[in-house]
């Protein structure tokens, strides 16, 4: 039996990068997928080319009636127990250059879209006698850097939604857990006009001195989406090559 046989999950920005990664994975391992993506065309052709195990949804994460179509939409597939809340911006400005606009812009899709879209399964998962929710957060959820005030903020906020949402629905037997990715070699990350060895140059300094890629982000989703994390609620998942263990000091004794 595939690890996710039996499960329904909705992926948002599942269209391309790691969402897109995550909803073939989870394909694979066994489930139905609803891709969930404001880039109707790329969406859909990733939901065709995954065949009957998945659907697209237009899903503006920021429209709590477009989230309740999408988990309605979901019941075509079954019951509904596992949501990947993937979708969010980056905007790279100071604090001083950052706008309300700008601000308002990161939160809504980052945060707000979060708490929308646990708000909007919660019945679902009640309903199904369990689930599986994963916050997809950041490495800078758990530290920052400069130029980053808005999604900093944002990705903080999914690390404390998280825990406050896996208090109040643990009892249902709905898990909730963050991931923290560094790196990625993602479209966000500049992979549409820099080379992987490009990439790779920029985290020399830690511990696997490389970007991270799509996929390894999601097999730590597939996890947390399975019943073999039966028992992790609350925590948080660092999937950042070293990241926040420090840097290596060049000038200090290595291996």
């Amino acid at each position: 039996m595939a690890r996710l046989e039996g499960k329904v999950a909705l992926v948002t920005g599942a269209a391309r990068g790691m969402g897109e990664a995550t909803a073939r994975l989870l394909v694979e391992q066994g489930a139905k997928v609803v891709l969930a993506d404001i880039l109707d065309e790329v969406g859909q052709k990733v939901a065709d080319d995954l065949g009957e195990s998945a659907i697209y949804v237009h899903l503006d994460v920021t429209d709590k009636a477009q989230w309740q179509a999408a988990v309605e939409a979901a019941g075509q597939l079954g019951q509904l127990n596992v949501l990947v809340n993937n979708a969010a911006v980056l905007i790279h400005k100071t604090i001083m250059d950052t706008t309300e606009d700008d601000f308002m812009f990161v939160t809504r899709i980052n945060q707000l879209g979060v708490f929308l879209g646990m708000q909007s399964v919660f019945e679902a998962m009640k309903a199904a006698g369990g689930g599986s929710i994963i916050n997809i957060s950041s490495i800078d959820g758990l530290q920052s850097k400069n130029s980053l005030l808005a999604y900093t903020a944002s990705k903080w906020a999914v690390r404390g939604m998280t825990k406050t949402a896996a208090l109040e629905m643990g009892k249902y037997n709905i898990r909730v857990n963050s991931v923290h990715p560094g790196g990625v070699y993602t479209d966000m990350h500049g992979k549409d006009f820099m080379t992987r060895e490009q990439a790779d140059a920029g985290y020399s300094w830690q511990a696997l001195p490389r970007v991270g890629m799509p996929r390894e982000v999601a097999a730590v989703t597939a996890f947390l989406a399975s019943d073999e994390a039966s028992y992790s609620t609350a925590s948080e998942f660092k999937v950042d090559g070293g990241w926040n263990a420090g840097a290596i000091n060049e000038m200090l004794p290595q291996l």
